[in-house]
């Protein structure tokens, strides 16, 4: 193996890595100089040296304003992002702004430095490196290194940087539960096709990933996330439960001293550990503050009630999962827990209720699970070979849809969210007006119908199309996105053969974690919002129409009027307080108008059934009338061909 290429697997945790190596048939999970085969995502500054691991972590109270950890909640993020403000509020270290960027700063050798999250990242993945180096006896310069799912372009272009800073060239960022899921079916005679729900909770991210097995072909069919959904925020939880409980007996806020937060921080992490066995612990801390011990006793009943919210979360991710899948729960095969976090009972017990009681998979290592997988694809990409490698085939997919501005400034799909890559797809467009010489393509990614809701990724222009009416050039936009997720547009003037493209890469600004999620979420909200608001229209069309209807059919006609006899004024009270009930009430809920339709039905009906009983005769029913809807009068470059 001395001349073989080789490539390490690494899973760069939010609080703990692990590195592994494929090798003779089967994957090694390296265990580092202190025996352990997980190593904590920790590096402290002194005024002597940088330590890195567990040596790390135990300075976190001593040492906690230089001791940083949590790295990966930070890479690839801006300062002012809502989430990062929240972590910065239980860091013991200072996080600075640093043109936008945030910036790490500590006392390191009796000077001040400033390190970004991408350097803190590079000390750990060179302490794995450094792991690995020692196991085999040899220098290894590249990795395949794993990221929550739902990581941005942004994020993983940083996790990369990371990793040249740490003198590794990253072959491949792969998804963390894409890797578990490797662990999970590598070397298994899958024969049939197997539907794989894997749940990473890890220390600071949720991932939810639905893949397809068999005989060694791994296809991701959707995928979901929450970066900041983990045990980091479960430990918080009880950190600020603490902290308040010692405020209540002493009126003493612990937060204002950064060595106790650090002290309770580690306490609350070793509780919330001892709660997955026991179901009552004590967190205990001597001299806590002038000389004052502290003492809380919490019982996983009160765990599981201060983290009720954020466990009720946990559930969410896996509907989107399934929808984007178009599964139900029902044809799930096997759910794979991985990440520390999944040890929490009341986790377990959620998901398993949720699945209707269906067992959960605790056949791999959650620990180890990810780096075996990243082990496994670091072999494939090297050039690995034997029997288990040749048969295995990675399948991923896209996160966000693709696609191009037509007319009415409308996003035209070329390649729909959660399709697999590598993929290609053409569609023939058209000019908008009568002797269009050139057309602007305009590239956008997201779930919105208008592309202004949508993130731009580029545009070119294609020039000298031969002038004829609108609708008559044909021209033909591809869209080729390759298994790196480097998507290039092309565009051909088929008249003319003149052609015209732009490759959008991972160095493109692309968008933030924040982005993503929105545009997802949005168009549901929007898609929801949107029809909740034509019920409502419904609705009070329904309840005017009646009104009207009640007065043509009932007070136009003289004959039946008199018929009505003292009936009549009721009637027209009725109906005429209606529409100026409706005229002051243009905005009501839908149930509020359906309530109003309820109450004049139960004044006016009795009267129609009276009529028609003297009459026999019967009267039709008020039906809504169809809206108009608005027409769109913007002028597009381009025009889709049905």
């Amino acid at each position: 193996m001395a001349n073989k290429e080789i490539a390490i697997g690494i899973d760069l945790g939010t609080t703990y890595s692990c590195v592994g190596i494929y090798q003779h048939g089967q994957v090694d999970i390296i265990t580092n100089d202190q025996g352990n085969r997980t190593t904590p995502s920790y590096v402290s500054f002194t005024d002597n040296e940088r330590l890195i691991g567990e040596s790390a972590k135990n300075l976190i109270s001593s040492n906690p304003e230089n001791t940083v950890y949590d790295s990966k909640r930070l890479i690839g993020r801006e300062f002012n992002e809502r989430e990062v403000q929240n972590d910065i509020q239980h860091f013991s270290f200072k996080v600075v702004n640093d043109h936008t960027k945030p910036k790490i700063q500590v006392t390191y050798k009796n000077e001040l430095k400033q390190f970004t999250p991408e350097e803190i990242s590079a000390m750990i993945l060179t302490r794995m490196k450094e792991t690995a180096e020692a196991y085999l006896g040899r220098k290894v310069t590249k990795a395949v290194v794993t990221v929550p799912a739902y990581f941005n372009d942004a994020q993983r272009r940083a996790t990369k940087d990371a990793g040249t800073i740490a003198g590794l060239e990253v072959l491949r960022i792969i998804n963390e539960p894409t890797a578990a899921a490797i662990a999970y079916g590598f070397g298994k005679e899958i024969k049939i096709s197997k539907r794989i729900l894997v749940i990473d909770i890890g220390g600071g991210t949720s991932d939810f990933s639905l893949l397809e097995l068999e005989e060694g072909v791994f296809e991701v069919k959707s995928t979901c996330g929450d970066l900041y959904l983990g045990g980091e925020d479960y430990d918080n939880r009880i950190v600020d439960h603490v902290v308040g409980e010692y405020r209540r007996k002493t009126n003493v806020d612990l937060k204002q001293f950064p060595k106790a937060i650090s002290r309770i921080k580690h306490a609350s992490e070793c509780a919330k550990r001892n709660l997955t066995s026991s179901t009552q612990t004590t967190i205990e801390l001597d001299a806590i503050h002038n000389a004052n011990d502290l003492s809380v006793t919490l019982t996983r009943a009160r765990f599981e009630g201060l983290c009720g919210d954020l466990f009720n979360k946990v559930t969410n991710p896996i509907d989107q999962v399934l929808s984007d899948a178009k599964l139900s729960k029902n044809q799930v095969d096997e759910i794979v827990m991985v990440g520390g976090s999944t040890r929490i009972p009341r986790i377990q017990e959620l998901i398993k209720t949720y699945f209707n009681g269906k067992e959960l998979c605790r056949n791999i290592n959650p620990d180890e699970a990810i780096a075996y997988g990243a082990s496994v694809q670091g072999a494939i990409l090297t050039g690995g070979s034997d029997d288990k490698l040749d048969n295995m085939i990675l399948l991923d997919i896209t996160p966000l849809t693709l696609g191009v501005e037509t007319q009415g400034q409308f996003m035209t799909p070329m390649i729909k969210r959660g399709t697999t890559v590598p993929y290609k797809h053409s569609d023939t467009f058209s000019t908008a007006v009568d002797n269009q010489q050139g057309v602007t393509v305009k590239i956008f990614e997201g779930e919105r119908e208008l592309t202004h809701h949508n993130n731009k990724l580029g545009e070119f222009t294609m020039s000298g199309i031969t002038p004829a009416p609108r609708g008559v050039p044909q021209i033909e936009i591809t869209y080729d996105i390759d298994a790196n997720s480097i998507l290039t547009v092309s565009a051909n003037d088929k008249s003319t053969g003149k052609n015209q493209k732009i490759t959008i890469t991972n160095d493109s600004n692309r968008l933030s974690k924040d982005d993503v999620e929105r545009m997802v979420q949005e168009a549901e909200q929007y898609k929801d919002d949107d029809a909740k608001i034509k019920r409502q229209v419904e609705a009070r069309n329904s309840v005017e129409n009646y009104c009207y209807n009640m007065r043509n059919s009932l007070l136009n006609d003289e004959q039946t009027k008199g018929q009505l006899g003292s009936d009549a004024q009721t009637v027209e009270d009725v109906v005429n307080d209606t529409i100026s009930w409706l005229d002051t009430h243009q905005k009501e809920t839908e149930e509020t108008y359906k309530s109003k339709q309820h109450e004049i039905e139960n004044k006016l009906n009795p009267i129609v059934t009276k009529l028609h009983q003297s009459t026999q005769s019967t009267q039709p029913q008020p039906q809504p009338q169809p809206q108009p809807q608005p027409q769109s009068t913007s002028e597009p470059s381009i025009e889709e061909i049905d």
